[in-house]
C-alpha cells in the first residue's frame, strides 16, 4: 500500500538544535536564512516576523516553518514578550519530495493548526518537560518526540490535503500507474493554461524530479513532452474545424507566441499550421 512517502525505515531527520527561548522588550534580530529547516513555535506572547520582506504579527499557537533559503527575522516592540520553541532539522527526506524541504501545502511559512492543534502542543509540552528534567537517555526521548511532532504537522497539512485530493506520494509499482494517470488527467484538463513541471509538482505535492522519474517509467516520455503532444493534437482539431486563425488556435491551447507554436506544430506534424487552414 502507498504510505505517502513516510515510514519508520526511511524517515530519520537529524535534530540540529532544540531551543526554548524567551524575548522581552525592543528586539530587532538580524535578517538571515539557513541551509536547513527551522521550525519556530510560538508558545506564548506575540512577535513580528519579517519573512521575505513582508511583516506578519505572529501570536500564541502559530507555527513558522522556514525552508532553506527563506529570509526572515524577528522583531519585538517595547511592550512585547514572546516565548518560542525553535527546532533545527537536516537530513529531512520523504520520498517524492525535495530533500531538506518541508512540503508546505500553501506558499507560506506560517501554519495555523486546527484538527491536530491540541495534540501538537501537548507534544511541545512533553519536549519542554523532557529538556527540563534532563534524565538519562533524554536525547533519545527528545528525538522521538520531535519525530512525533513532525508527523502531526504532516498529517494536518500536506498529507491531509493530499488525502482529500486522492494523491499518493510513495507508491508500489502498481500504484505509480494511478499517480501518472492523475498527472495525465491534470494536463488533459488544464493544457490551455500556463503549465510547467513546477506547477504540476505543486498541484501533485511531489518533487519535479520524482514526477519526471515515474512519468518516464510509466509512459516512456517526459511530462512536458506529453503536454506538448496534447496541445498540438487539440490545435490540429481546431484547425481542421477551420473557424479560428492560427494565432487564435495557438492561444487557445496555451501558446501566446504564435511563431513558437508554428515551429512546434511543424516539427510534430511535418507541415505548418497554415497548411491545415488552406
Amino acid at each position: 500500500m502507498c504510505q505517502l512517502g513516510l515510514n519508520a525505515s526511511n524517515f530519520n531527520p537529524e535534530i540540529l538544535f532544540l531551543i526554548d527561548h524567551t524575548m522581552k522588550g525592543k528586539v530587532f534580530k538580524k535578517y538571515h536564512h539557513h541551509d536547513f529547516i527551522e521550525i519556530s513555535i510560538v508558545l506564548s506572547g506575540e512577535v513580528f516576523y519579517n519573512i521575505e520582506n513582508k511583516v506578519y504579527k505572529i501570536t500564541k499557537g502559530d507555527i513558522l516553518i522556514f525552508n532553506p533559503g527563506v529570509n526572515h527575522n524577528e522583531m519585538l516592540e517595547e511592550n512585547m514578550t514572546v516565548r518560542e520553541l525553535h527546532i533545527g532539522l537536516s537530513n529531512f527526506a520523504i520520498e517524492g519530495f525535495i530533500k531538506n524541504t518541508f512540503p508546505l501545502p500553501i506558499n507560506s511559512s506560517i501554519l495555523i493548526l486546527d484538527k491536530y492543534k491540541d495534540a501538537f502542543f501537548r507534544c511541545c509540552d512533553e519536549i519542554l518537560l523532557e529538556q527540563q528534567d534532563n534524565f538519562p537517555g533524554y536525547d533519545m526521548v527528545l528525538k522521538s518526540l520531535v519525530m512525533k511532532l513532525l508527523v502531526i504537522l504532516l498529517r494536518e497539512t500536506t498529507f491531509e490535503d493530499a488525502r482529500k485530493k486522492g494523491i499518493k506520494f510513495s507508491c508500489e509499482p502498481s500504484e505509480k500507474q494511478n499517480v501518472v494517470k492523475a498527472i495525465i488527467s491534470y494536463m488533459d484538463e488544464h493544457y490551455m493554461n500556463d503549465i510547467s513541471l513546477s506547477t504540476i509538482s505543486e498541484n501533485m505535492y511531489m518533487s519535479p524530479v520524482y514526477i519526471s522519474k515515474i512519468f518516464k517509467e510509466e509512459t516512456g516520455d517526459s511530462p512536458i513532452n506529453y503536454l506538448i503532444k496534447v496541445r498540438l493534437n487539440k490545435a490540429k482539431a481546431l484547425l481542421d474545424n477551420g473557424e479560428l486563425t492560427v494565432k487564435a488556435v495557438a492561444k487557445s491551447v496555451g501558446y501566446d507566441d504564435a511563431y513558437y507554436f508554428s515551429k512546434l506544430f511543424k516539427k510534430y506534424f511535418g507541415y505548418p499550421p497554415s497548411k491545415v487552414k488552406s
